[in-house]
C-alpha cells in the first residue's frame, strides 16, 4: 500500500494565478519526488492603483513516499 504525504506551499507570480501554481509545483519538485497532485487552497492578489500587481496561491502538494 502506498503512503501519500501532503505539504503546503505558498508561491507567487507577477503574471497570473496559473503561473503562480506552476511556480509552486516547480519549486516543490526541487526537493520532493513522486508528486501526484496539487490542490490550490487559496488565491490572493496584491493591488496597487486599482490594478493587480502580483498573484499568489496557497497550495497543497501530494506526493507518494518511496518504500
Amino acid at each position: 500500500m502506498a503512503i501519500v504525504k501532503v505539504i503546503e506551499v505558498i508561491a507567487g507570480s507577477d503574471k497570473s494565478f496559473d503561473d503562480a501554481v506552476q511556480n509552486a509545483l516547480h519549486e516543490a519538485s526541487k526537493s520532493v519526488k513522486n508528486i501526484r497532485s496539487i490542490y490550490v487552497k487559496h488565491f490572493n492578489a496584491n493591488v496597487e492603483n486599482n490594478k493587480i500587481v502580483s498573484y499568489g496561491v496557497n497550495a497543497k502538494v501530494s506526493f507518494e513516499v518511496e518504500n
